[in-house]
């Protein structure tokens, strides 16, 4: 049986605004269904463990996907999500592959987190798959600079400038993910067309742009573990 880290964001914080983030739901429950129905383990973790704050624009009824309402009739995954181990009892060797999912929180508290950094360097290291999607992959930027070849020249995606001011979030992130990921030398592609689904593979390195992107990204990790 293929194991599965799932690493959500701890923190609900936006700047400049008392507005507040957290886990996008669709962009966790979408990959975690995914890999239940194939027989996955899947294992969720957060920076601080517990339950991880949900978006609450991700709760509404135009974001609401059906396995979002799956998730509200899943007691145990309920149970699951509100128990999240913290990052520091997880370990990379007990894993086939980490997946991110996205949300505007990872950009407060995964992008700086020590621990964190060096699970994905650990993983990178054990050349296991690493998976992020939308804001997820901010998940990866301290690793990077700790283990460049995490990002340099790989191909890779995540929500663009263009979603962000779309969105009208642009002034309430600490920084440019789409940016971001440029500068520590990754190949940044985005779709034509916001919010639309694009994925990119790009050696064990799996990114999804969007929460458009979250099932094909799960399933690509998927084929890649099969």
């Amino acid at each position: 049986m293929k194991k599965i880290l799932m690493i959500l964001t701890s923190s609900s914080e936006l700047v400049n605004t008392s507005d507040k983030t957290g886990v996008w739901l669709g962009e966790f429950t979408d990959p975690y269904y995914e890999f239940l129905d194939k027989g996955y383990e899947v294992t969720l973790a957060s920076p601080k463990g517990g339950k991880p704050p949900v978006d609450p624009r991700s709760k509404l009824t135009e974001n609401i996907t059906s396995s979002n309402r799956r998730f509200n009739k899943d007691e145990k995954a309920q149970k699951d999500f509100e128990f999240t181990l913290p990052l520091s009892e997880v370990k990379a060797g007990d894993f086939d592959a980490v997946f991110f999912p996205g949300g505007h929180g990872p950009m407060t508290d995964l992008a700086e987190d020590e621990t964190n950094a060096n699970l994905v360097v650990d993983f990178f290291n054990q050349d296991k798959p690493i998976a992020a999607i939308c804001h997820g992959p901010a998940g990866l930027l301290k690793a990077a600079t700790k283990e460049p070849a995490i990002l340099q020249g790989k191909e890779v995606t995540g929500f663009s400038n263009a979603e962000e001011k779309m969105v009208g979030l642009r002034d309430n992130i600490p920084f440019s993910l789409e940016d971001r990921l440029k500068t520590l030398g990754a190949n940044y592609k985005s779709a034509t067309i916001p919010f639309t689904s694009k994925v990119k593979v790009s050696g064990k390195l799996i990114t999804g742009q969007n929460p458009a992107s979250a099932e094909k990204a799960a399933k690509e990790l998927i084929k890649m573990l099969e």
